[in-house]
């Protein structure tokens, strides 16, 4: 059920107090790498934060990505120490205060880091020579819903609000079928995740369910749904892969070091390709360190397409009981 306007209101203030927690705790060790004392080594490891992976849980997102670092480590002798934010916002925020080096990020909460000055490009993930992946919108395969304009009126579920491939795209693709999400749905689930997206729409809470086709063939894969229930109702253009980031404070010596050591890490003889991994723990075939940044430029017109007013609008329609 939607959140009443109260328990919205605790919702809030228990994510702010959450997030303002972790900023105090990563405060602690930031004067620490800020004094100099040798950012990478044993002793003061780069700090990385990766966004919440769909679904899971925080040991089961360091576990996706620790033998990436790994193996950055034993070609490089840099230390990393892996961390993952309680929400997407988190880790922007985490990255804009200067309390971390190195982020996996979406493509939209990247950009939103990138236009705060906190964020440049490390490298994008490759699989199978392609660097995109897409969003879409999920509905019942016996629904009578043949277009997105057909959502008017529907119960629709997303998931973070700074998620590219489970809010801004769908949002976009509805702003294209002259759909204003906070008027024109019926009601709004701001569910969190994209795999709880997928529960809602199982469930019958909601009418379509808004998340990235890898996430939903991921449940498909691991027998969580039947296909044969659902059909994509719209599927969005390319969207970047998530990218690593650093923060622009970093030396440029240990950018570099970090650059190249991600690039070349699929062609280390001690590194083995289970090694490399991605999101979901999923193994990649390499990442790419000189992926243009203007790859970004679409995550970045589709984000300035939301605008504040209407991702509050949203938000409040999601509160309402």
């Amino acid at each position: 059920m939607p959140l009443a306007p109260n328990h919205a209101a605790a919702w809030i203030r228990r994510g702010c107090r959450a997030v303002a927690a972790m900023l105090m705790a990563l405060t602690a060790t930031a004067a620490v790498a800020d004094s100099g004392g040798g950012a990478g080594t044993a002793a003061h490891p780069l700090r990385v934060m990766l966004i919440p992976a769909d679904g899971g849980t925080a040991s089961g997102t360091r576990a996706d990505f620790a033998p990436l670092f790994n193996a950055v480590s034993r070609s490089t002798g840099l230390h990393f120490d892996l961390r993952v934010g309680q929400s997407y916002s988190a880790v922007i925020e985490a990255m804009k205060s200067g309390l971390i080096d190195i982020a996996w990020f979406g493509p939209v909460s990247y950009v939103q880091a990138r236009a705060a000055g906190a964020a440049e490009l490390l490298a994008v993930s490759v699989v199978h020579g392609e660097s995109v992946y897409y969003a879409g919108i999920f509905v019942p395969s016996d629904a009578p819903i043949r277009t997105v304009a057909d959502l008017k009126g529907k119960r629709v579920a997303f998931g973070d609000i700074n998620s590219s491939s489970s809010f801004a795209y769908q949002v976009a693709m509805m702003l294209d079928a002259g759909l204003d999400p906070s008027r024109d749905l019926a009601s709004i689930r701001m569910t969190g995740s994209h795999a709880a997206s997928l529960s809602a729409l199982a469930e019958g809470m909601v009418d379509a369910a808004c998340l990235s086709f890898e996430s939903y063939m991921r449940a498909v894969n691991r027998g969580a749904i039947d296909p044969q229930r659902f059909r994509v109702l719209a599927r969005s253009a390319p969207i970047p892969n998530p990218p690593m980031a650093l923060h622009p404070a970093l030396a440029p010596d240990l950018k570099a070091t970090l650059r190249t050591a991600f690039a070349r890490v699929n062609e280390d003889p001690t590194i083995t390709p289970d090694m490399i991994r991605g999101y979901g723990g999923k193994r990649v075939d390499r990442y790419d360190a000189a992926f243009p940044e203007s790859a970004f430029d679409q995550p970045a017109q589709t984000l300035a397409r939301i605008g504040d007013e209407l991702r509050a609008a949203i938000l409040r329609k999601a509160a309402a009981p």
